[in-house]
């Protein structure tokens, strides 16, 4: 009996280098190259992308081209057009270690009531340098149902997931009309319905501050905006103590983040709105070091002043 098909959908926006790379990670992977399905979905792109794959790849990479649409929109593209049972993402600048869809696959197999299944991720700069290493396990402590872990941190590396085909069809895969934020969306919705495992090794790399398609600026309103139309649309299904958890976090840590984008006032209205949420000793602890981040950005903002005078 072969193996199940599982299609690798790989989006891209004029990065013909990149997505060569990409490419080249997911063909060399450990998976019978028979039953791993390949598609890149070129959103409009204007360099010689297909020219690359055709002379590096040939007929083992399936090229899709669409309008420019962003990359939810050329995601669910390809995973529309797909074949496999399980669905795999991956960005144009990241890339798969070579055992990852294999132990995927292997795990989703042997445990029918998982949808969608996460790796550790390596972070990596514009030189491909790794320098840390996203701890799926520190977000995630469990395997099963773990929407109120998402709801404290929503962060989904899209090229770390693989999936069952039933979570694409039930979810309508990515919001298209977001343009920043879809993943925490995805994620949000996929941990409503789906229970989720993690393997707790790096068998992913990822680019940070890479100009790639997924590296559109992400606003912290983006993501205060996900999270509370979230609740507001699901809430019946999200207990009390889970809201405000949720909605702690995303205020202190979104606090923290426009705070020093200069955006103080926002910062101080958004700690509010998180001690208003606050429960227990741990809530305690961070508000107090959100307080602390909050002094010394204006230390600084006092020095800058006295100085220009």
């Amino acid at each position: 009996m072969s193996p199940p098909l599982v299609s690798a959908v790989i989006p891209t926006f004029n990065r013909a280098h990149d997505v060569r790379i990409a490419v080249g990670t997911a063909l060399a992977q450990t998976y019978p190259s028979g039953s791993l399905e390949i598609i890149v979905v070129d959103d409009g792109g204007s360099d010689d992308t297909r020219a690359v794959l055709d002379r590096e790849f040939g007929s083992r990479v399936r090229y899709l081209r669409k309008a420019n649409g962003g990359v939810s929109a050329a995601r669910n593209f390809g995973m529309t057009a797909a074949r496999g049972a399980y669905l795999a993402l991956l960005d144009d600048d990241d890339e798969w270690l070579p055992t990852k869809i294999e132990r995927q696959v292997e795990l989703l197999e042997a445990r029918p009531e998982i949808g969608l299944v996460v790796t550790d991720v390596e972070r990596m700069d514009e030189r491909r340098r790794g320098f840390e290493v996203f701890r799926r396990r520190d977000v995630i402590p469990e395997d099963g149902w773990v929407l109120p872990w998402v709801l404290r941190n929503p962060s989904l590396v899209p090229a770390s997931a693989m999936f069952r085909r039933e979570v694409f069809e039930v979810t309508g895969g990515f919001d298209a009309s977001l343009r920043t934020a879809e993943d925490l969306d995805f994620h949000l919705r996929v941990a409503l319905r789906f229970q989720e495992a993690v393997i707790a090794e790096p068998l992913t790399r990822a680019m940070r501050g890479h100009q790639g398609l997924s590296a559109l600026a992400r606003t912290n309103r983006d993501y205060l905006d996900v999270l509370e139309g979230f609740l507001d649309q699901y809430g019946d299904a999200v207990v009390q103590a889970d809201r405000d958890a949720a909605l702690f976090w995303a205020y202190t840590r979104n606090a923290r983040g426009i705070l020093w984008d200069g955006a103080y006032r926002d910062a101080l209205a958004l700690a509010g709105k998180a001690a208003r949420r606050a429960r227990g000793r741990g809530d305690a602890v961070e508000l107090a070091r959100l307080g602390g981040d909050v002094v010394r950005n204006g230390l600084v903002r006092l020095r800058r002043r006295l100085r220009g005078r």
